[in-house]
């Protein structure tokens, strides 16, 4: 038998063993419960979840839609603006912008398409971001266009003979008191001037190009805003490099260098020349567009004709007097340059007087006929070379000789004169004053006379008074024989000084040497063969030492006049 405290132990032992697994059960009992109850709210939670996720769904599906939509929008802009770019291949610009250049659009297939894309952006409300897109594209490559015509014009124009449609002849040297200018500078100013007005040409056949172009792809109702945008920086740095011009030609003005305005005339003349197919392609634009590039002209003319007022007022008022005087009577550098000057206005005739005629009013020069304008610029011609005149007779008084005075100013009217029949501006002149050439013809023969008189003391000799009267076999008394002495001397003395000092001044003009030199040498030669007869006659023992020259000897010393060479 088990002993009772053993059995009462073992029993204890089950029934804790029984009462922990008892509450071993209950606890799995409330975890199965509490399991079913998360189970329950999962399936809940995964049961909404599901629910919004077929909400979100459907929320997604219409966005992604339009997100794929959206690209397929930006896709077709991409296209057209690379469709809009493909159009530079296209331009076809003559470089040297003739009149007839003509400009290649895009090929017919490729303008339709981009017509469709245009239509199907307008459809579907895009118009303003394509056309904003539009403009400034086409105002970049337009601008590009510009400039990199400027800067081909000017690579070629350095290495060959470009010449601007506009100014049909070329700048001849450019007239200044002041010395030379570096070599090749007016050369850089030529090809600027036919640069900017190359790109006044290219500016005018491109806008209209755009225009044509816009036109197919451009809502009507938006055509002359998006043109009037598109050409703005292009037309703006034009405006600026013409200001510029003008800016420069004001300074050069204030320094007295007046040939330099003359880079403004031909500049001048082809704005005129542009300005009706200008305001023709600018049509519609707003109003400080269309009067941008036009506002170049009164300025332009303005300081034009300033400078043709102050270039008159120089020549009149040269203080030059002393310095810069030639030694041998030749022509003035002031005489050719201003001879220079006025020949190149011939060049801009229509522009010069059109430059004159502004300043006779306010109103606009355009409303002046252009006989108006030929017969201001003949006055304005006319009194250039009248002051011209007056500062040559001032400049004479220099010369102490009176025949060197006369050498200096015969050559410098003649030198006028043969320059204004040689060009047009005697024809010009006569417009106004027709007697102008008699005047110079003139003034000429008036200082041939002037230059005559110097050989009066040396003639003076030569005559008759105080030779005396002989009869063969007579033997001269030692006072009359003294009177003979004195005559050859003073003509020996007088001839070898004026043909040595006259033989160092220059008549440039072959025909009135040689004129001037047969003139006085039938008059010296004429006197001195009366002379010799009447002096036949035995009046010394040395006869050689009187009687130097023969009268061939004479002639030959006189052909030497005037020629440095001799």
């Amino acid at each position: 038998m088990i002993p009772t405290e053993d059995a009462s132990a073992r029993k204890r032992e089950i029934e804790d063993k029984l009462k922990q697994e008892q509450e071993t059960l209950s606890f799995i009992r409330e975890s199965l419960e509490k399991s079913d109850q998360l189970t329950k709210g999962m399936v809940s939670i995964l049961s909404s979840f599901e629910s919004r996720l077929m909400q979100l769904e459907n929320s997604i599906i219409p966005v992604h839609k339009q997100t794929e939509n959206l690209q397929r929008l930006q896709e077709n802009v991409d296209q057209t603006l690379s469709c809009l770019d493909h159009v530079i291949s296209y331009y076809h610009v003559d470089m040297e912008v003739q009149e007839d250049v003509t400009l290649e659009h895009l090929p017919e297939a490729v303008l339709q398409d981009i017509i469709c894309i245009s239509a199907w952006l307008l459809e579907y409300g895009r118009n303003q971001d394509f056309m904003n897109v539009y403009f400034q594209v086409r105002s970049s490559q337009l601008d590009r266009s510009i400039k990199g015509l400027k800067e081909h014009f000017r690579k070629n124009s350095a290495t060959s003979a470009l010449h601007s449609p506009a100014v049909q002849t070329k700048r001849k040297e450019t007239p200044t008191k002041k010395p030379p200018k570096r070599p090749g500078k007016d050369d850089v100013v030529d090809i600027e001037i036919d640069s900017y007005i190359h790109c006044i040409s290219a500016f005018v056949k491109l806008a209209q190009s755009e225009y044509a172009l816009l036109t197919e792809i451009i809502p009507e109702n938006h055509q002359k805003m998006i043109f009037d945008s598109l050409i703005q920086e292009a037309l703006d740095n034009l405006m600026l490099e013409g200001d510029n011009i003008v800016s420069a030609a004001r300074r050069a003005i204030m320094r007295h260098d007046y040939s330099a305005v003359l880079t403004i005339f031909p500049i001048l003349r082809h704005l005129k020349q542009t300005k009706p197919d200008f305001d023709a392609t600018l049509q519609g634009t707003a109003a400080s567009t269309k009067n941008k590039l036009p506002a170049l002209i009164p300025s332009m003319e303005s300081i034009g004709a300033k400078a043709l007022e102050e270039f008159a007022d120089s020549i009149k008022n040269d203080p030059d007097k002393e310095y810069n005087m030639p030694k041998d009577g030749t022509v003035h550098e002031l005489t050719s340059n201003a001879i220079l000057f006025l020949q190149q206005l011939l060049d801009f005739q229509e522009t010069a007087g059109a430059m004159l005629a502004s300043q006779e009013s306010s109103s606009s020069a355009s409303s002046y006929s252009s006989e108006f304008s030929r017969k201001l610029l003949s006055t304005y011609i006319y009194k250039v070379l009248g002051n011209l005149q007056l500062n040559l007779s001032n400049k004479a008084k220099v010369y102490e000789d009176p025949a060197l005075r006369a050498v200096f100013l015969h050559n410098n009217y003649n030198y006028i004169l043969k320059s204004l029949e040689k060009s047009e501006l005697i024809q010009l002149v006569a417009v106004t004053h027709k007697k102008v050439e008699g005047s110079y013809r003139e003034l000429i023969e008036q200082e041939i006379q002037n230059y005559q008189r110097s050989w009066l003391r040396v003639t003076e000799h030569l005559t008759e008074r105080n030779i005396p009267a002989f009869q063969p076999g007579t033997k001269l008394k030692d006072k009359e024989r003294q009177i003979i002495k004195d005559k050859f001397k003073g003509f020996n003395d007088g001839l070898e000084e004026l043909c040595k000092i006259q033989q160092g001044w220059a008549v440039p003009d072959k025909e009135q040497r040689d004129a001037i030199r047969q003139a006085q040498k039938r008059v010296v030669s004429e006197a001195y063969r009366a002379f010799l007869q009447c002096a036949n006659i035995s009046f010394t023992k040395n006869p050689e030492k009187y009687h130097r020259y023969s009268a061939e000897q004479v002639e030959e010393m006189i052909d030497k006049l005037f020629d440095t060479s001799a």
